[in-house]
C-alpha cells in the first residue's frame, strides 16, 4: 500500500509529464494533427524529462526549482538529440520554441504551486 507522501510526490511528479504532453499538444495542434503524432512528438520529450528526473534525483523534493531544472535540461537536450536522430533534422526555431516552452510549463507548474502555498500561508 503506497502512503499519503508517496502519492502525493508521484501526482507532483507527473505534472512534469504533463507539461511534456501539453508542449507537445499545443504544438501539433498548431499544425493540425492528430494525437498519434502529438504522441510522437512528446516521446523523445519525455525520455529526456525521464533522464533529467533520474540524474536530478527529482523524487525528493519534485517541487524544488533545481528538480524543474533537471527535468527541463533533460528535457530539452536528451529530447532535442532524440528528436533529431529520428527526424534527421531539427530547425532552429523549433529548438527555441522548445526550449522556452519546456521551461514555462515545467517549471511554470512549480511557481504556481509555489504562488498558492505562499498564499495560502499569509491568509492562515
Amino acid at each position: 500500500m503506497l502512503t499519503t507522501a508517496t502519492r502525493r510526490t508521484a501526482a507532483w511528479l507527473a505534472l512534469d509529464a504533463v507539461a511534456v504532453l501539453a508542449f507537445a499538444a499545443a504544438g501539433r495542434t498548431s499544425h493540425a494533427e492528430d494525437l498519434a503524432g502529438t504522441l510522437l512528438t512528446a516521446a523523445p520529450f519525455l525520455a529526456g524529462a525521464a533522464v533529467g528526473a533520474l540524474a536530478g534525483r527529482t523524487w525528493r523534493d519534485p517541487l524544488a526549482w533545481r528538480s524543474g531544472l533537471a527535468v527541463w535540461a533533460g528535457a530539452v537536450v536528451v529530447g532535442l538529440v532524440l528528436r533529431a536522430a529520428l527526424t534527421g533534422r531539427l530547425p532552429l526555431s523549433f529548438a527555441i520554441v522548445a526550449t522556452v516552452s519546456l521551461g514555462v510549463l515545467v517549471l511554470g507548474w512549480r511557481g504556481a504551486v509555489h504562488l498558492v502555498g505562499h498564499v495560502r500561508a499569509r491568509r492562515a
